[in-house]
């Protein structure tokens, strides 16, 4: 379950719309076939002509027409470059994805609980500092003081209960209150000290939502309905609940990317303040731009939210509140992604460039996910696309010279292996990954915007490699060390702790893996 209002790169898209442009548009649209796209604004004719039908192949390559697909949008300067969808919204009735279809947002949602408590805030309902038990006084804190500001920052050390055992398997099914939420997850022990460490926390939004309805005597639903959702004519976003009739609702995906299935079933009591929200691509845009434009929160509360929280020891834990500050392609970012049975979203904002992008997938298994896709379509609006790359084949002797381990700092290596002609790297504690070379010493990872080149001295020796990582154009270089890639050793352990290691185990959402025993 799970954005800086500067206008240096402003793209022109001032002209008043002509004839010309409007024939454009619609042989654009033609040519993207099976993408709708809908609602194109006026633009100067060549250039939103080659805007919209670049965002248009990057759609069209991501998404299949005949599987669950997704709903995207752009935004430049304000104005709407590209609106579209493609995929299906509903499988069994071949219902084909509309960009006005509704789609569960999952951890989009907290944003709106973190910009709600700011709101709070700029009217001195509440203050960050506040202990919790302020206005949760029965909650037990294990003698720890924890405020607001570590609940939005996920560093309270709660517990989160989407990882307690067995809770994403068999307690997700069941209905709550939000007591009988909050009963569920408030008695388990504390996993570090409050400030001490950033761990992505479900709980910790759980008890905003709480405290919002402690607060403003308002359910988080209408809180949300009335101070946010109405003011802003977000006419298409809604709390989740299976019982409501919601136009345009897009039905759910999970399995793999070539065999989806429906999504499993959860009570939508429980994403909560966390994750529950459903919405357009149009509303989040709309929602970015009041955001942004100071119409929702203070400046100051927006700079809170946009700026990486640090640490008690000073340590940048990369996230504010519901809202992460990066970098792509060396512009600021501001994004956020969401998952959450049988959707995975995606949300990007240039404040530089005034660019917003949003990708809403019905499907938690896309073969591309939506942040790829979100930030390509970022990159291309800002005019610095991210480089792409057309596969060749490298000979089996090239390929075995660049097997080794690579030293990326004092704690971590990438390492480097050869397996039935095809290249593998696996950093430390990381799964193994294909790359796929486009020349005899540069390769790329299909399924991300990562790329890297190995570097051969005059000697033609392997000295290290170059990684860009999610496309930065600034490399970091591994230096390729004597190690060898080693066997992995075979641990001698007391088979009886086998036992305690038995269940289900959520990876991410549809995705499982049993574990049992078998005698030793």
């Amino acid at each position: 379950m799970i954005s800086m209002v500067a206008d240096t790169h402003r793209l022109n898209f001032e002209h008043f719309i002509s004839m010309r442009s409007l024939v454009i548009r619609a042989l654009t649209c033609l040519a993207l076939g099976l993408i709708s796209v809908q609602g194109l604004v006026a633009q100067d004719a060549p250039a939103a002509s080659e805007l919209t039908a670049g965002i248009g192949k990057i759609v069209e390559e991501a998404f299949s027409a005949d599987l669950p697909g997704a709903t995207v949008i752009a935004v430049c300067g304000g104005e709407t470059v590209f609106r579209g969808a493609r995929g299906l919204a509903n499988i069994e009735l071949r219902v084909p994805l509309e960009p006005s279809a509704v789609l569960r947002l999952g951890s989009l949602t907290k944003q709106f609980t973190a910009a709600a408590i700011m709101m709070l805030v700029d009217e001195n309902e509440l203050s960050l500092d506040d202990e919790i038990t302020k206005f949760l006084p029965d909650y037990p804190t294990q003698g720890n003081k924890i405020t607001v500001e570590h609940l939005l920052t996920h560093t309270s050390g709660i517990k989160s209960y989407t990882n307690i055992r067995g809770w994403m398997q068999t307690r997700i099914l069941e209905r709550m209150t939000v007591d009988e939420l909050i009963d569920g997850f408030k008695d388990e022990p504390m996993e570090f000290q409050p400030g001490e460490k950033f761990k992505y926390n479900n709980s910790g939004y759980v008890l905003l939502g709480a405290i919002i309805e402690k607060v403003s005597g308002m359910s988080y639903a209408d809180f949300v309905q009335k101070r946010i959702f109405d003011p802003l004519n977000m006419m298409s976003s809604y709390y989740g609940n299976h019982a409501r009739i919601i136009p345009n609702r897009a039905s759910g995906y999970g399995g793999s990317t070539e065999h989806p299935l429906n999504a499993p079933y959860l009570s939508m009591t429980q994403p909560y303040a966390a994750g529950s929200l459903l919405s357009t691509v149009d509303d989040l845009a709309r929602w970015n731009q009041a955001l942004f434009a100071g119409e929702v929160v203070s400046p100051q509360s927006l700079e809170k939210m946009i700026t990486a929280h640090e640490l008690a020891d000073g340590t940048s834990t990369g996230y504010g509140y519901g809202l992460v500050p990066t970098e792509i392609r060396g512009r600021r970012a501001i994004v956020h992604g969401g998952g959450i049975f049988g959707f995975s979203t995606y949300g990007i904002y240039l404040p530089d460039d005034q660019i917003y992008v949003a990708v809403l997938c019905n499907s938690t298994s896309p073969a591309i996910p939506p942040g790829r896709v979100a930030s390509e379509i970022a990159a291309l609006a800002a005019g610095d696309p991210f480089p792409t790359f057309a596969p060749i084949t490298v000979s089996p002797d090239i390929l075995r010279s660049y097997v080794g381990v690579y030293r990326i700092d004092e704690n971590s290596t990438r390492t480097v292996t050869v397996s039935n002609g095809k290249l593998f790297t696996q950093h430390s504690g990381s799964r193994r990954l294909e790359a796929t070379p486009h020349t005899q010493t540069a390769f790329f990872y299909p399924s991300s915007l990562s790329h890297f080149e190995f570097v051969i001295n005059e000697a033609g020796e392997v000295t290290g490699m170059n990684m860009y990582a999610n496309g930065s154009k600034q490399p970091a270089w591994s230096e390729k060390t004597t190690e060898q890639p080693g066997e992995r050793k075979v641990a001698e352990v007391d088979p009886d702790i086998y036992d305690d290691y038995q269940g289900t185990y959520q990876l991410a959402s549809g995705f499982e893996i049993k574990v049992w025993r078998d005698g030793e």
